[in-house]
């Protein structure tokens, strides 16, 4: 019987797999999934400005679906129809807008602007509107305005700048700084040395203080000590107090008040000597035009007292 596996037979069927497997090899590596159930869409766009096989689809920043192939319609310029297939969990509303965007690494993708889901859904094989997004070359662009604007700024800056480092009085600024800076070495070089003398110093600051604490201690209990006495002394004197005739010393204490308060209505009033002197005007500057008198008339006695005392032997009078 012949053999049908002849040598022949094996390198073709070995060439054919290898053909198949890298065939389906190249497509998975394109990114397409060769069995899954996605559902093909197209997209109409007039400029696709880069896109290509296998690039990705996104809505809202997920990817589902990838480009499957991109005809141009010869028949009509101008029109180029893309052939995306889209995850079957996908529904995609009517009035989604496939928007082609790019990077600044020159990566394209499209990013599906979903619609309104109440005006109802595409169907898979449906049309989807695109469009074409400059993406970070058009903000580039939008923002070169801006950027000529601030140029002036800038060079005045600049310019401004150059003013003040030709300043001599920089110059002696960054001098007096770099002093700063000398002095701040030397202090910080003295505080060192006075923390280490300081350190040397802690231990017996410490044994001084361990003996302060002792005698606070015994003062302490002297204080406590005192405490207990002040303590028995109060006892003897609320003992002492219980024995006190409390009612009878409030009367006389009451009786006291009821003379004071008499005493004080007699001052007040215009009756007896002392509420004359303290109520009577007239009476206090009597008085004090008496005393005038008086100091006036010893006065004049210490000046002439020959006036007054008439004294002689031969009983002469001086006049």
């Amino acid at each position: 019987m012949k053999k049908i596996f002849t040598p022949e037979v094996k390198i073709a069927l070995v060439a054919i797999v290898g053909i198949v497997v890298l065939f389906f090899g190249m497509q998975f590596l394109k990114g397409l999934d060769l069995f899954s159930s996605e559902h093909l869409y197209k997209i109409r766009f007039s400029n696709v400005s880069g896109l290509s096989v296998s690039n990705p689809i996104y809505a809202n920043g997920y990817k589902v679906g990838i480009i499957k192939s991109i005809d141009y319609d010869y028949d009509h310029p101008g029109s180029i129809t893309v052939n995306a297939d889209i995850a079957k969990d996908m529904r995609v509303p009517k009035g989604t807008v496939a928007v082609i965007s790019s990077d600044l690494m020159g990566n394209v993708k499209v990013d599906l602007q979903l619609g309104d889901v109440r005006n109802g859904f595409v169907e898979p094989g449906g049309t989807i509107d695109g469009q074409l997004s400059g993406g970070a070359a058009d903000a580039i662009k939008g923002a070169i305005p801006t950027i000529k604007a601030l140029v002036p700024k800038i060079d005045s800056i600049l310019t401004s700048v150059n003013t003040l480092l030709a300043d001599p009085a920089l110059a002696s600024t960054l001098h007096n700084a770099n002093k700063i800076s000398s002095d701040l070495t030397t202090s910080t070089r003295e505080l060192n040395t006075l923390l280490a003398s300081l350190n040397k110093e802690v231990p017996g600051l410490a044994n001084n203080a361990n003996g302060l604490l002792t005698g606070a201690r015994a003062t302490m209990g002297n204080v406590n000590g005192m405490i207990g006495n002040a303590n028995g002394l109060l006892a003897n004197v609320n003992r002492k107090v219980s024995d006190i005739d409390v009612s009878g010393t409030m009367m006389r204490v009451d009786k006291t008040l009821d003379n004071m308060e008499q005493l004080t209505n007699k001052l007040n009033s215009d009756k007896g000597s002392l509420g004359l002197l303290m109520n009577d005007p007239s009476l206090y500057h009597n008085l004090n035009r008496t005393l005038s008198d008086a100091d006036s008339l010893v006065t004049n006695l210490k000046a002439h007292p020959k006036r007054y005392v008439h004294f002689s032997l031969f009983g002469k009078k001086d006049k």
